[in-house]
């Protein structure tokens, strides 16, 4: 079960929800009794609103019952890794080291990310939480996150840092461990950058696949029992005999309603198109889990729940 790892990277492209799907994971999780950590890598404040919480720091917060929650930033993530792994006393704010390990960084590729997975991977080593949950980068950027141990190990052949790295890379590939999950819309741009993903995660890094989320799916009003009937309701004869029957003096009214019924079959029929597109071009088959479209005027808990009981359905 994809709960049982301990540690869950969840990203997609922009705007297809990841963060919703992530919140909705860790909600799951603390739920049936895991002790949870949400770990929001950009820290764009969008994990607190999806809690209706206050803004979050890099000191976890607890959200909910069994759920806290996180923000990850350079100067106190810095801070933990020279204190905890590299055992050096700080005093005050380390604010223009930071900075010039920001200028490094740039340089350097991998330096920068290792801050941020070795902070997830050293939570999981030492077991204070059940699960760690990524609100990870977006499906661009993640590759080179997740591989930062590997990048970092190939430029640095000997001491601390590569030490570190090897108790990384374990966690990170070890399938009853580490996950990631991809996070998609049925939609033609979201499902390409989707099959990119995969590809990229399984040939350059050692991180599983295990799940993929198609979000906002529209949801299915009609069997296919149903299309004829809806074919045969389509017609103007048939339309214009119905208004007569209900009272209306023109069959607009009723026209209206069934173009909109013809709209959602559409919809849904494209979505199942893009799906299917979806599961044919992985190399290996990946669960798929879809969550159907959630109409709400704005986001915040009530839509993480309603997205965590589609979940609970799929991966309890």
């Amino acid at each position: 079960m994809i709960l049982d790892r301990r540690l869950l990277f969840v990203t997609g492209k922009g705007g297809v929800g990841k963060t919703t799907v992530a919140a909705a994971v860790a909600d799951l999780a603390a739920a049936s009794g895991r002790r949870t950590l949400l770990v929001e890598m950009d820290a764009k404040g969008a994990v607190a609103a999806a809690f209706d919480a206050p803004a979050l720091g890099f000191g976890p917060t607890e959200v909910q019952p069994n759920l806290f929650a996180m923000a990850m930033n350079t100067e106190d993530s810095l801070r933990e890794y020279l204190k905890v792994v590299a055992r050096i006393p700080l005093v005050g704010r380390i604010g223009p080291l930071a900075r010039t390990f920001d200028f490094v960084a740039d340089a350097a590729p991998g330096v920068k990310e290792i801050l941020a997975i070795g902070k997830v991977c050293y939570e999981v080593r030492e077991r204070h939480y059940d699960l760690v949950v990524v609100d990870a980068e977006a499906s661009g950027h993640i590759v080179a996150q997740i591989d930062a141990p590997r990048a970092i190990r190939e430029l640095v052949q000997v001491g601390m840092v590569r030490d570190q790295t090897e108790w990384m890379l374990a966690i990170l590939g070890d399938p009853a461990v580490t996950g990631l999950v991809a996070v998609t819309t049925a939609e033609e741009m979201p499902v390409v950058e989707t099959l990119e993903l995969v590809g990229k995660v399984r040939s350059g890094t050692d991180v599983d696949v295990a799940a993929l989320v198609a979000n906002r799916v529209p949801a299915r009003w009609f069997g296919e029992a149903d299309d004829a009937v809806l074919d045969a309701l389509l017609a103007q004869p048939v339309q214009q005999r119905l208004a007569d029957a209900v009272g209306v003096k023109a069959a607009g009214g009723v026209t209206s309603v069934f173009r909109a019924a013809d709209m959602a079959r559409t919809r849904r029929g494209m979505a199942e198109a893009h799906l299917a597109r979806l599961l044919d071009g992985l190399a290996a088959p990946v669960p798929l889990t879809v969550v159907p479209e959630v109409h709400a005027r704005a986001g915040g808990r009530r839509v993480v729940s309603l997205v965590a009981d589609v979940l609970r359905e799929e991966w309890l």
